[in-house]
């Protein structure tokens, strides 16, 4: 391990940041640096710039993923070299925010019921049921589910942030029918070692894999994944009468202005705004003529 990268990682947990967080950094900075051939310290602004050029022409990533990468580069220089940047030196790329796509509740229960197993069903319910991300139920223990409560304990979540969230007495059904079959010791969704089964957390991709699978076998034409499901729940929650500040809480947004995106997905809010076609007087259709045919001049 060179001292810089050392230099780094330590200061990326001294500002406690999440594994995945400092996974991605590291890997952007030895990008960055396998591109030019040459230590990140010995190179420059310039240097970056030429990156991101590298990474949208060449690479045809998407702006949200460059600006992941610009992140970790941001961090090395500012925080770690101590180089006297200030944030437009190093500009995040302008990216469009697109809608996210949501479910009906018709198809979230063809989904759960397209599950391949007990335990992929139980997780689609555990995704669906709380709005929880899939790293979080990834991490989820037997000891997070508060029966008495009924509640579902979140530890470090993003952030750092800790938050309970709902245990509904569906899920908590399934949950114990699960339990009973699959006998899980510490982690609620046990992953493999070596293709055995072990006391260990289930990778995100297994999580990914069951959700899309059971998309398929549903027959769902959207791009069916597990972030899907958290903005349905979301979506669902603001359409049956929850206020945005509790969705906040129970998603584990830092900022209020994300939750807000729901409102423009919600069916119950989009319908109580009054259209100005509607206050105006038209004529009929039936009144209007047919023909497209143009003039002669």
């Amino acid at each position: 391990m060179t001292h810089l990268r050392q230099l780094m990682l330590d200061e990326l947990q001294r500002r406690n940041y999440a594994q995945n967080t400092v996974r991605a950094y590291i890997h952007a900075v030895e990008d960055f640096a396998k591109y030019f051939h040459r230590s990140p310290g010995r190179l420059g602004l310039k240097h970056i710039r030429e990156y991101q050029v590298h990474l949208f022409r060449d690479c045809k990533l998407s702006p949200g993923t460059i600006e992941g990468r610009t992140a970790a580069l941001r961090f090395l220089f500012v925080k770690t070299l101590r180089r006297p940047y200030l944030p437009d030196h190093i500009p995040f790329p302008k990216r469009q925010r697109r809608m996210p796509t949501v479910l009906s509740q018709e198809e979230v229960a063809r989904l759960i019921a397209s599950a391949q197993n007990l335990m992929h069903r139980t997780m689609l319910m555990t995704l669906y049921a709380t709005g929880l991300r899939r790293a979080e139920l990834c991490h989820l223990k037997v000891s997070d589910i508060d029966s008495q409560r009924m509640v579902i304990h979140v530890r470090q979540g993003k952030g750092g942030r800790d938050r309970d969230v709902l245990l509904t007495p569906k899920l908590l059904e399934t949950l114990r029918e699960y339990w009973r079959w699959m006998k899980p010791k510490t982690y609620l969704f046990p992953g493999t070692v070596k293709n055995w089964r072990a006391d260990v957390p289930i990778t995100a991709k297994v999580v990914w894999k069951a959700v899309n699978e059971a998309g398929k076998r549903a027959g769902i034409r959207k791009r069916v994944a597990p972030h899907l499901l958290r903005h349905s729940f979301a979506t669902h929650m603001l359409e049956a009468g929850a206020d945005l500040r509790t969705i906040q809480v129970l998603l584990g947004h830092a900022k209020i202005s994300d939750t807000a995106l729901y409102l423009h997905l919600s069916r119950r809010h989009l319908q109580a705004v009054a259209s100005s076609l509607e206050a105006i007087e038209v004529s009929s259709p039936d009144e209007v003529k047919r023909s497209r045919r143009l003039r002669k001049r």
